[in-house]
């Protein structure tokens, strides 16, 4: 029986954002819980008490932005909010895959479940069951600034609510009436502060970054125990791994990546004893654990920053009710403002970006003779000349790195004033966000060049030292895993079809998987 997810605006986590996007094992089931309902209802009714008594409310009873000085009267508030959803949803480019549309809605959806939004239960719960009957709002993926919120990402989500935009329904691209009408669903009118409510907030860059962070999670694991092989390829020493070394440096996390190395690269007979005559490796062997490390810190800051703001109310005004006398309370305030999921995402970029520089680094070094002294044959095929081996490997992968230092640029240092200069300073966190997408892509393309290149180094390896020779613990079945999906490779050959193989493998995290099983059994 699939899991059922509550929302109570306090309690999702990142593993249950996972879960709903993606669906594995299983597509859960989500509910909005019943602790959280009673403050729904009682926010939704200060609301309309609010409307009813022509009390001035900012997005309420006013316009928004720039215009926020423009009264709206009574009877055209529900034309109001209409209204948002409709001016707003002017985004652009390509839309934004399924597992992203329903983080998107989930997090909208949990935030709204605080009940500070003024948002009514039913409005949410038309939102809950867009993602139960698997109706995938069309949401492009461009026109956020980050403040206030991802206002055209949302409102393009929002317009099905309301039976306009497009939706994905069963694998069909559908008119936002048609696919409710297919599920058994009618639109919504909108009531008072709910357009403002389901498009002023951060979901879709806080979507971007919870996956994201996943992404970069499994991506290290396999960096991690593909920079071990590489160093075995190259009859690397584990010297610099020594633990009294990091125990002078205590920064966490590289003491952890020093840790793993040692423990992944136990019993191996492919690294280099101690050797009066060759100390000490090229950097990108022995700091491993300092580069790698300031990553794995990178990607800890971003989780921790993340699961923060899945449980954050992000939109404005605020409803306060009073638990006493009833009274109520609407502050006006900037929890829409992206920038500290921005820089996150912007420090996360940095640090991907240069896990790929240090990934191509070792790859160079892997097919080129000169700098792995002759370890290994030029470009790791034994007939170089008539074959080019694994040369264009490295060529795509300083392409890639190359393209990762220009999206690293921060895109949160960054900020044009909009809303006739109301809303004077933007987070740019979507954008952030997007680009650390990109160079997450690029840097799961390199890693599995450097694989394949290694795995390739360590069968001539086996030629020079001996078939028999052992492999790390954490290392053999990785190498065993590459050699289930990749060949030797012994002349030229078209080497795409691999490349992708070992992508898909990291992407999965199956290569992840088996190095937490590696490290948890030794």
């Amino acid at each position: 029986m699939n899991e059922t997810i509550f929302l109570d605006g306090n309690s999702l986590s990142i593993e249950q954002v996972v879960a709903v996007a993606h669906g594995k094992p299983d597509l859960p089931r989500v509910e909005i819980a019943e602790t959280a309902k009673g403050k729904i209802r009682q926010a939704a009714s200060a609301v309309e008490k609010m409307v009813a008594e022509g009390q001035i409310a900012y997005g309420i009873t006013t316009g928004f932005g720039a215009l926020k000085d423009r009264l709206i009267p009574p009877e055209q508030v529900q034309q109001l909010q209409r209204n948002i959803i409709l001016s707003h949803a002017v985004g652009t480019g390509q839309p934004f895959d399924i597992p992203t549309t329903r983080a998107i809605m989930l997090i909208r959806a949990n935030t709204l479940a605080r009940g500070y939004s003024g948002i009514r239960l039913e409005t949410l719960q038309m939102l809950v069951d867009l993602l139960n009957c698997g109706i995938h709002p069309v949401i492009p993926e461009k026109g956020s600034l980050g403040a206030s919120g991802d206002l055209a990402p949302l409102a393009h989500m929002s317009l099905v609510l309301i039976g306009e935009g497009e939706a994905l329904y069963q694998g069909t691209l559908l008119p936002g009436r048609q696919a409710l009408d297919r599920a058994g669903l009618s639109p919504i009118t909108l009531a008072a502060k709910e357009g403002l409510a389901l498009t002023n907030g951060t979901s879709v860059m806080c979507a971007l970054g919870v996956l994201e962070c996943c992404r970069a999670e499994i991506l290290m694991d396999a960096a991690d125990i593909v920079a071990c092989l590489s160093l075995e390829a190259l009859n690397g020493t584990v010297m610099a791994f020594d633990e009294r070394i990091h125990n002078l440096r205590p920064h966490p996390r590289q003491i952890e990546c020093a840790a793993f190395l040692r423990t992944a690269l136990q019993g191996s007979e492919f690294t280099r004893k101690h050797d009066p005559k060759n100390i000490q490796d090229a950097y990108t062997l022995r700091c491993i654990p300092q580069v790698h490390g300031a990553v794995h810190e990178a990607i800890t800051y971003l989780r921790w920053v993340m699961e923060i703001e899945l449980n954050a109310v992000t939109d404005n005004p605020l409803i306060f009710v009073n638990e006493q006398d009833g009274s109520v309370e609407i502050l006006s305030g900037g929890n829409f403002h992206g920038e500290p999921l921005a820089i996150a995402m912007d420090y996360l970029s940095i640090a991907i970006t240069e896990l790929g520089n240090i990934s191509e680094r070792r790859l160079m070094r892997l097919v080129d003779e000169h700098s792995n002294n002759g370890v290994l044959p030029a470009f790791l095929t034994r007939h170089s000349g008539l074959n080019s081996g694994f040369m264009i490997t490295q060529y795509t992968a300083a392409a890639l790195a190359t393209e990762n230092k220009v999206l690293a640029h921060p895109a949160s240092v960054d900020t044009i004033p909009t809303s006739a200069n109301v809303e004077d300073h933007v987070s740019m966190g979507c954008t952030a966000a997007l680009h650390t997408r990109q160079i997450i892509s690029n840097v799961e393309h390199i890693v599995s060049l450097e694989l394949m290149a290694a795995a390739q180094g360590i069968d001539f390896r086996k030629q020079q030292i001996g078939p028999d020779r052992k492999l790390g613990e954490g290392t053999q079945p990785i190498y065993d895993l590459v050699r289930q999906h990749v060949p030797f490779v012994e002349e030229d050959t078209t080497l795409n079809s691999y490349i992708s193989n070992l992508k898909r493998l990291l992407a999965d995290g199956e290569i992840s998987w088996l190095c937490h099983r590696q490290v948890e059994s030794s």
